[in-house]
């Protein structure tokens, strides 16, 4: 341990110590008095839970921007990391989160119990919260940074879980809607109906409806969504028959990825040609002849061209040379987008059945058509432009069904439960003709295309899935107990369509015991010891852009497929009073046959990855938070979190010689600090808080020489209540215009140097909303 690692410890712990300690220079009596109890807490810490774990709740994300990710509204809490290129953390090729050096895919996430899969861009098995639900129906968000509920429906929570829960229908009739607009010509309606109790006793509904348009703060482009939920409860005594529908249709226009030297020659608002198609179509042409001088040269070279061979240019006129400061053809394209549109619906029963037994039983369905789309110039038209569009065409329709029984037995609380879904996943490699036009495309981006001009790989993925768990939670009282563990079992089969070099055939996971235990010891009623085990596995991907079947047929072949297993360790400490909560907590984790994907060429040419198993990943770190209530109106949040993850073996091929020496290197995209601050103020008519957040360097190489610096962005809001029903709130986000690298990894991470994998940080932008109610 380095001299100036334990300084930085000792800050963190002095700045915990020092929350702690504030409640005592207060005025005790004046926050008393204002309701002789508990304040109502920002952020919820886990009283009472074996584990760390942290709720955040729907009144702290309307704080936020109005239709905010919630991935980007917990990224306050300990431990979490979440980088996006737009202000409201929806961009979903941009959008990523990690937690103590887990990345997104190892991440487990689930609303109302529904899986979502890993929630990554291309996802196999899932969809993205911002289209599983409105962000204003988001009743509450649960972070368990290591050990996540063992009956959490996941396969791939190896590194922590995160939990959304939907508003239910209201009790009474009601209606709210807001309206925002803002930077970049952003415009976002959102309207609530709650029915109340159609009948005495009958069902309650609730119907929601959200639009939203928003200009790219950079280059030419557009992020535009529709949605619709619609939730129906109807109580039986004192439980519930519940059903719901989620609809969404997203379509956005993607930034350019760059690099650290694009940057540095180009400038962090560089993008992609879309205002001008015909330097687009110019730039094509260029390259096409580069190619034809490549293949002219190389034929002189090895005497495959006759003697007195004249090079003839593709496209003649334009030369061989890109205009400044075009250094490259992937510089920039002409456009890229993605498009989505998912179903998402479920129908089940939570009831007590008698005073010991409660069950709960869910049906779901998701289906999902979706396309990412490139401008690229590495494929012609024949006889049009010298470009076409490059697709990745995602169909998802899956099954499944969640259930438990709760039996409480004296100081017991003993529950089984079972998860099983069947997934069909069809993903293909499409492109697209364009005419030789000029001024604009003839296709444009933001629809669906139709008649391919080829396809290059198709392939039919189904996994099925069966999860079970069993626990038991034993409370003493001073002592609570909890043990148990859970089954799994995941079958992958990969059917070409049109194989297009890609890996076909079968992977399974199966780990019919993975346990669980924590311990949670009361030294009185405000404060509590933690202390948690846990082991995961992740299960293998089903995509032909991720995971084995991602690669080769030899290099499938050749893999020695273990999957990804984690074990983790957990000790805590809590305390709470009516002034102040705060939680710290440290943590070591064994991570076991970690698959790293190698970026072969540029994201555009679409190359199969190369996968390698770097070994063991050692983590270990410090996590803490709390919240300090100066006045009844004052209160300030603080978090801040340690994190030293290392891979521990370096890539080896076949013959023994290094592919990779990453041994003793930091986990790529995990920041070693993460601290994060806040003050909100609120005295029932006028509210307004600010908040700092500041993340460490990352490295976006295995070999640790590629990095992008630390920084602090500052968001901030504020905000007037005319009445119980009528308010106007004003947020900036990036309240000091910082530049800075947000999403790194986006194609990817290669072994050593720059890569074309970077998104730049929104700017500052603002945003005013006005909300309304009866």
């Amino acid at each position: 341990m380095t001299y100036r690692f334990r300084n930085r410890l000792r800050a963190g712990a002095a700045l915990v110590a020092a929350l702690a300690a504030t409640p005592a220079f207060a005025d005790e009596a004046a926050v008393d008095a204002a309701d002789g109890a508990d304040v109502e807490e920002i952020v919820v810490l886990g009283q009472g839970q074996a584990r760390q774990v942290q709720e955040l709740g729907a009144a702290d994300i309307a704080l936020e921007v109005s239709g905010i990710s919630p991935l980007k509204a917990i990224d306050k809490l300990p431990g979490v990391n979440f980088q996006a290129a737009d202000p409201f953390g929806t961009y979903e090729w941009s959008s990523r989160i990690s937690i103590r050096g887990f990345s997104q895919q190892q991440l487990g996430f689930t609303l109302d119990g529904v899986p979502l899969g890993d929630m990554s861009y291309g996802n196999h098995n899932g969809l993205h919260i911002s289209r599983a639900i409105i962000s204003e129906n988001v009743g509450r968000v649960e972070v368990a940074q290591g050990a996540g509920s063992l009956g959490a429906a996941s396969t791939s929570n190896l590194g922590g879980t995160i939990e959304f829960f939907s508003r239910e229908p209201a009790e009474a009739f009601g209606v709210e809607a807001s309206v925002t607009y803002g930077s970049e010509e952003t415009k976002r309606a959102f309207v609530r109906l709650d029915s109340g109790e159609i009948a005495p006793g009958g069902p309650r509904l609730s119907l929601s409806y959200a639009w939203q348009d928003a200009d790219k703060w950079k280059g030419e482009g557009v992020q535009r969504q529709h949605q619709v939920n619609a939730r129906i409860v109807q109580p039986v005594g004192d439980g519930q028959f519940f059903g719901f529908v989620n609809y969404s249709d997203r379509r956005e226009n993607d930034y350019q990825d760059l690099s650290a030297e694009m940057i540095g020659r180009l400038g962090y608002r560089w993008d992609n040609f879309a205002k001008d198609w015909d330097l687009a179509v110019r730039v094509a042409k260029i390259y096409q002849n580069q190619v034809a001088r490549a293949a002219y040269n190389s034929g002189v070279a090895n005497g495959s061209l006759p003697l007195g061979a004249v090079f003839t240019a593709p496209y003649a006129g334009v030369g061989e040379s890109f205009p400044a400061p075009i250094a490259t053809v992937d510089d920039a394209y002409y456009d890229a987008s993605g498009l989505r549109k998912d179903w998402l619906a479920g129908a089940g029963v939570e009831a007590p059945l008698n005073e010991y037994w409660t069950m709960k039983a869910m049906g779901y369905y998701h289906g999902n058509q979706g396309r990412g789309l490139w401008f690229t110039p590495y494929v012609t038209t024949p006889g049009g432009a010298p470009m076409t569009i490059r697709t990745t065409e995602y169909d998802v329709e899956r099954y499944g069904i969640v259930a438990s029984s709760l039996f409480t037995l004296g100081a017991n609380r003993f529950e089984i439960g079972m998860w099983y879904e069947d997934n069909d996943f069809n993903q293909a490699r499409r492109f697209y003709g364009l005419a030789d036009t000029a001024g604009a495309p003839s296709r444009g981006s933001l629809k669906f295309p139709t008649d391919p001009l080829a396809t290059q790989w198709e392939f039919d993925f189904n996994t099925q899935t069966l999860q079970y768990h069993v626990q038991d939670t034993l409370d003493l009282g001073q002592l609570q107990i909890n043990a148990g563990w859970k089954g799994l079992r995941v079958t992958n089969l990969a059917t070409p369509i049109v194989r297009g070099g890609l890996a076909a055939g079968r992977t399974e996971a199966k780990d019919w015991f993975l346990p669980q235990a924590g311990l949670l010891y009361r030294l009185n009623d405000d404060n509590e010891v933690f202390a948690s085990y846990t082991q995961n596995m992740r299960a293998f991907e089903s995509s032909a852009t991720g995971g084995p079947f991602a690669t080769t047929q030899a290099g499938f072949n050749a893999l020695d497929l273990k999957p990804e297993t984690s074990t983790t360790y957990e000790l805590g400490f809590r305390t709470k009073s009516s002034r102040f909560q705060g939680v710290i907590a440290g943590y070591y984790v064994d991570f076991k046959d970690r698959i790293i994907a190698f970026a072969n060429g540029s994201g555009i040419q679409g190359n199969p990855a190369i996968l390698q198993n770097v070994g063991d990943v050692r983590s270990w770190g410090v996590e803490a938070a709390g919240t300090f209530r100066v006045t009844p109106e004052l209160s300030l949040f603080a978090s801040y979190a340690y994190n030293d993850s290392e891979y521990q073996d370096d890539v080896v091929n076949a013959a023994g010689a290094v592919v990779a020496a990453t041994a003793g290197k930091t986990v790529v995209n995990s920041p070693r600090h993460l601290a994060k601050g806040e003050i909100t103020w609120d005295n029932g008519d006028f509210f307004a808080r600010v908040g700092a957040n500041y993340t460490s360097k990352r490295y976006y190489s295995y070999e640790n020489d590629a990095e992008v610096g630390g920084f602090v962005i500052v968001d901030a809001s504020i905000g007037y209540r005319l009445n119980d029903r009528i308010s106007i709130q004003a947020n900036a986000t990036n309240l000091f215009d910082k530049e800075y690298v947000s999403t790194i990894g986006t194609n990817g991470f290669a072994n050593r140097g720059d890569a074309q994998t970077l998104l730049a940080g929104a700017p500052q932008q603002f945003f005013v909303t006005l909300k309304a109610g009866f």
